[in-house]
């Protein structure tokens, strides 16, 4: 070849899309394909196609593997007269290198193409059979098999069927090759085909007449005795059906050097792989009615008899079809099929997930689960949506008003494209993969086959996400939106789901009280304000939320009431719709029990702190105390009496526990914007030094007011507030009391009368300040672990502290003040009284014996005598054997012996304490552990009975939903409540049997 002419061809290949111009050159320079180098009609057709240099290649090798110059001649002839045969052959080499080897092998075989005409476009099953005919053993019927492969796929890269045909067809061609397996079975096996009647019947994709061209061909088998006999004839004649069902499988999947057919999965069958192959009829019914599981029920959808005995296979679909449509009747249905889903996506390996075509997120799954989830649910009483295909049944759920039009039209597109992408990449090496290929040439082969030219890898991403978009969005809407046009006005000729229907889907979704639900939707998302069509775009996404939690009603009931407080105010519905965690957030804040909602609708203002932003920019990132403590001073200075002052300061504090109860429990149930705390630790340790600081900001806020009302800008004695138990340690849950003791010292020059006095006044003020009834949370003030107890004076001076604890203190005050810590007042005085208790606390002789032996017979008395009438002791958190009270008695015990010796253990904090006396080497980092897990896992359940009553708790709720509130809490999904009380009781066995050890043994 000239130079001149070799740069006009080279220029010519790298127009028509050759990315090897180079090699193509050579190729078209060999001597078989000679002929057609010049002509410019084959190159136009090779650059039409989805990879030219992979077609060309594949042409040449099929021109070399023609046995005769006559073959060789003839298809280079029809290649240069036959226009719909060159489109057909180019457009399969070029789209698959599979099926460019059989035909290299098969050289005969590219006549298949020629052989339908525009009149007899799509072949049925019969049609395919006779494809098969020929077929006498598995090596000819895998031959067959990809004769007859070749023609689906040559009309497919022509466009000629579209993405749902070729479904079909594959489907057919499927149907064809299992009955050919099995006549191959049967002859191999007279004796036991005459034995047993067995039928096919094709699930799954295969079974909707949506199969891809690789992918494991879901089958279930059924058998009777061939002349219906019972007893020992029946299991002779199941035995024999196995041994069918067990060859066809063989034939069907065994890999000789023409590759496999597909594998064929029997694991759809009742109990799975461990359970028989084949099944009679009366015994698949029997599993089905007493075993089987929401997601069977769902896969039995798409059932359909394809070989065998199909009068056999179509008694199976009559008799399962009645349980099928009452799956949706089934308790925690919406909730089973939801979880299915979830643990798909979770089972994906993370460097597969970006690239998961079928099972991720924007999947082809989130279209087929959808679309199931709502046949299921309508189709007890429409009919007309029990289609096994799921483009079929997402019209019929458009037309039936249960999906709305615009978004059954959209859902399809994508649905479409996501599909053709799947057939393209399995296409290509006949595989089966759903990965989006991650190397360029690929990308650009399979962007050039759905017909993206221009820029084919920017365009299929672009495209591709998008779509994946589009279905995820529509995924969560589905379900829910079409409540939402049962409510509200439509436009003309739109079909409206109907009361019923509605009702049906509530139901589904959880809801207790569905009329009462319509009513609030009706309210919220009825009439023509901006505000209705607001929530009307947010409801649906709203609605799933407040499903995925244990009280779906309490979430939209709350929803409404805080919409009302705040639906005029021009920032509440802009939040939620353009902070994508606002909306989220919210929903879990008001399903997720009653404190969290009830401090919301005092203020729901508050709504404002749910919104976007991460770290300290976040509206539930926690507060500094000093932080709340001069917010809560500025508002005391600007009162006008003591009364308002604290109005002001407790008005704070509901504020900050709403904002430190919806980070909590946005991180316990995790959303879209923000993960579920890992360590359960560090959450318990976020919400207790949250809930302390702003006790601690509250009382200074009190005190401040309490002075300035009665005495000016000073009081006539010294006074600070010292924090005992959980406030001290920084360990305040949602439900505790402010346990302190108070501690005053007279001015200098003033009587020890007047300021006792003043003392006693300041207390009983901040006590009655700070629990007059309002719109706000009481603090409840507990000074009992002051000397003498109850019958001990409030306050004391500090030394009167000092004579009493030299002279009178009793052991288990000891004990308390290992927790004692300055939180308000005077930082001086509070830290004297500290220097003052430590000799007590911290021993420097350590614990006596007789001082042990008291410790250990009061914790036993008080297991014995505390413990609430009727409680269960494995699930009482506090009291409970391995619950908080076992934990920091062992723990307050090392600290009594050896905080004198041991620094680190001088600490208010029981974890720091545990962590210190781990690093000390005084207990095994094992047994630190246990401790450790069961006290924060008590804490947790504490918190979360707050969270879910409204009232404080120490052991679990016994009404179901709360009691199913609190799993949702701790991590536990719908209908794992077991699960969860069994978790408890285990961990606190664990920690029981290490706190007798550590508090009661001899390892101290």
């Amino acid at each position: 070849m000239t130079p001149g002419r070799r740069s006009s061809t080279f220029t010519r290949l790298l127009r028509h899309g050759f990315t090897d111009p180079s090699a193509a050159e050579r190729l078209l320079d060999s001597p078989e394909p000679a002929p057609l180098r010049d002509d410019p009609v084959l190159l136009e057709a090779l650059g039409a196609t989805a990879d030219p240099d992979l077609a060309l290649h594949g042409l040449v090798r099929l021109l070399e593997a023609q046995p005769q110059d006559l073959d060789r001649q003839e298809l280079l002839d029809t290649l240069t007269a036959a226009k719909p045969l060159r489109d057909r052959l180019l457009g399969v080499l070029g789209a698959s290198a599979a099926l460019a080897d059989h035909l290299a092998r098969h050289p005969h075989d590219w006549r298949v193409l020629m052989t339908y005409e525009p009149r007899d476009l799509h072949p049925g099953v019969e049609e395919f059979e006779r494809g098969l005919a020929e077929a006498t053993d598995p090596v000819s019927l895998r031959v067959a098999y990809r004769r007859c492969l070749l023609s689906i796929a040559a009309r497919d890269v022509c466009g000629t069927t579209d993405v749902a045909q070729t479904a079909a067809e594959l489907a057919d061609l499927a149907t064809a090759t299992l009955r050919a397996a099995l006549a191959l079975a049967r002859a191999a096996a007279p004796e036991d085909a005459a034995l047993a009647r067995l039928a096919v019947v094709a699930m799954g994709k295969c079974g909707g007449h949506e199969l891809n061209y690789v992918s494991d061909v879901d089958v279930i088998f059924v058998a009777e005795s061939a002349d219906g006999a019972e007893g020992a004839d029946e299991v002779k004649a199941l035995q024999a059906a196995t041994r069918l069902a067990s060859h066809l499988m063989r034939i069907c999947s065994e890999t000789t050097v023409e590759g496999s057919i597909w594998p064929v999965d029997a694991n759809l069958r009742p109990e799975g792989r461990n359970g028989p192959l084949v099944r009679t009829l009366s015994s698949h019914v029997v599993y089905y009615q007493r075993w089987a599981k929401t997601w069977e029920f769902q896969a039995l959808l798409k059932a359909r008899p394809v070989a065998g005995d199909l009068g056999l296979g179509q008694e199976y679909v009559a008799a399962l079809e009645p349980l099928v449509w009452q799956a949706a009747e089934r308790e925690n249905f919406v909730a089973d099929v939801q979880k299915m889903r979830r643990r798909v996506v979770e089972n994906i390996p993370a460097s597969e997930v970006d690239r998961e075509l079928k099972l991720g997120p924007g999947g082809l799954r989130d279209v087929e689960f959808a679309v199931q989830l709502l046949q299921l649910v309508h189709g007890r009483s429409d009919t007309g949506l029990r289609s096994g295909t799921t483009l079929d049944a997402l019209r019929a759920l458009a037309a039936g008003g249960y999906v709305g039009r615009a978004d059954a039209v959209q859902l399809e597109e994508s649905y479409r494209f996501l599909r053709s992408m799947e057939h393209r990449i399995q296409l290509h090496r006949l595989r089966r993969t759903h990965l989006v290929p991650s190397e360029p040439a690929d990308q650009r082969r399979l962007g050039r086959s759905l017909g993206l030219r221009t820029d084919p890898v920017t365009d299929l991403n672009r495209a591709w996400r998008r779509h994946a978009a589009v279905v995820r969005r529509l995924h969560e809407k589905l379900f829910y939106r079409p409540l939402l046009d049962a409510v509200a006005q439509l436009a003309p000729g739109e079909a409206r789901l109907s009361p019923e229907a509605a009702r049906e889907r509530l139901v589904a979704l959880g809801y207790a009280d569905p009329a009462a639900a319509l009513r609030h939707l009706e309210a919220l998302a009825s009439g023509v304000t901006r505000k209705s069509a607001i929530q009307r775009t947010l409801l649906p996404v709203l609605l799933g939320w407040f499903a995925d939690s244990a009280d779906p009603d309490a979430g939209l009931l709350n929803f409404r009431k805080v919409s009302d407080a705040l639906g005029k105010t021009p920032w509440y519905l802009r939040l939620l719709r353009d902070e994508g965690a606002a909306a989220e957030n919210l929903a879990r804040v008001l399903s997720a029990g009653r404190l969290a909602p009830d401090l919301l609708m005092r203020a729901p203002e508050a709504v404002a702190l749910l919104g976007d932003g991460d770290g300290a920019r976040s509206g539930l990132a926690t507060r500094p105390r000093a932080q709340l403590e001069q917010e809560i001073l500025a508002a005391v200075g600007r009162a006008d009496n003591a009364v308002h002052a604290v109005a002001a300061a407790r008005g704070v504090r509901r504020r900050e526990l709403f904002r430190t109860t919806a980070a909590d429990i946005v991180s316990s149930y995790g959303t879209e914007t923000h993960a579920v705390e890992a360590d359960q630790g560090a959450l318990v340790d976020r919400v207790g030094a949250a809930v302390s600081d702003l006790t601690a900001a509250t009382l200074a806020g009190t005190l401040r007011a309490v002075v300035r009302e009665h005495w000016g800008e000073e009081l006539p004695t010294r006074f600070a507030v010292i924090g005992m138990g959980r406030f001290g340690g920084h360990e305040l849950g949602y439900g505790s009391d402010a346990d302190v003791v108070f501690v005053h010292e007279p001015r200098e020059g003033v009587r020890e009368e007047e300021a006792a006095k003043a003392a006693g006044k300041v207390v009983s003020e901040m006590r009655r300040l700070l629990q007059i009834p309002s719109s706000d949370p009481p603090l409840l003030i507990d000074a009992d672990l002051r000397p003498e107890g109850k019958s001990g004076p409030l306050v004391r001076t500090l030394k009167s502290y000092e004579a009493y604890y030299r002279r009178w203190s009793l052991g288990w005050e000891s004990q308390a003040l290992l927790r004692a810590e300055p939180v308000a007042g005077d930082p001086e005085l509070g830290r004297r009284f500290i220097a003052l208790i430590d000799p007590l606390r911290y021993p420097p002789a350590g614990l006596a014996d007789e001082a042990l032996r008291e410790v250990r017979r009061l914790k036993a008395r008080m297991e014995s005598e505390r413990m609430p009438r009727g409680a269960d002791p494995k699930l009482h958190t506090k009291l409970g054997p391995g619950g908080l009270s076992d934990v920091e008695w062992t723990v307050q015990l090392f600290q009594l012996r050896h905080g004198a010796e041991v620094p680190a253990l001088r600490t208010t904090r029981t974890r720091a304490a545990l962590a210190a006396a781990r690093d000390a080497g005084l207990i095994s980092p094992e047994d630190v552990a246990t401790l450790d897990e069961a006290w924060v896992l008590a804490t947790r359940v504490r918190n979360a009975v707050m969270l879910v009553r409204g009232r404080a708790g120490d052991t679990f709720p016994s009404d179901p939903r709360e009691l199913a509130a609190v799993g949702r809490y701790l991590g536990h999904g719908p209908g794992h409540a077991g699960d969860m009380l069994d978790e408890y009781r285990r961990t606190a066995r664990r920690a029981r049997a290490v706190m007798e050890v550590l508090f009661y043994g001899t390892e101290l």
